[in-house]
């Protein structure tokens, strides 16, 4: 089993930075692909960043590049999103998730993944 959680959500102005984090517990050496989803009310969850557990290349939706960096210390099975430059847009709840990918083709589809965190809010004021 495979156990994720995340936290760093709340309230901050846009042009702020925040940083979510994901822990995770259990059996996590079954996924080697881990990622970030958003989902706002009213609108279909969607993948944020992603990027391989043993390192390697990192993806970005283009509405976040260039201002959000996802990370990992796998000493401490954490996984991480810097968010800088934030904007109302950004508002959202954001979900960590892992999955047992075999490429990184589609990584940014939430049917890849087989473990979901219950999501941490953000909420950008203007």
């Amino acid at each position: 089993q495979v156990q994720l959680v995340e936290s760093g959500g709340g309230s901050v102005q846009a042009g702020g930075s925040r940083r979510l984090s994901c822990v995770a517990s259990g059996n996590t050496w079954r996924y080697n692909f881990v990622a970030w989803f958003r989902q706002a009310p009213g609108k279909e969850r969607e993948g944020v960043a992603a990027t391989y557990t043993g390192g390697g290349s990192t993806y970005y939706a283009d509405s976040v590049k260039g201002r959000f960096t996802i990370s990992r210390d796998n000493a401490k099975n954490t996984l991480y999103l810097q968010m800088n430059s934030l904007k109302p847009e950004d508002t959202a709840s954001y979900y960590c998730a892992a999955g047992q990918l075999r490429s990184d083709n589609r990584w940014y589809h939430e049917s890849n993944y087989n473990y979901w965190g219950q999501g941490t809010q953000v909420t950008v004021s203007s």
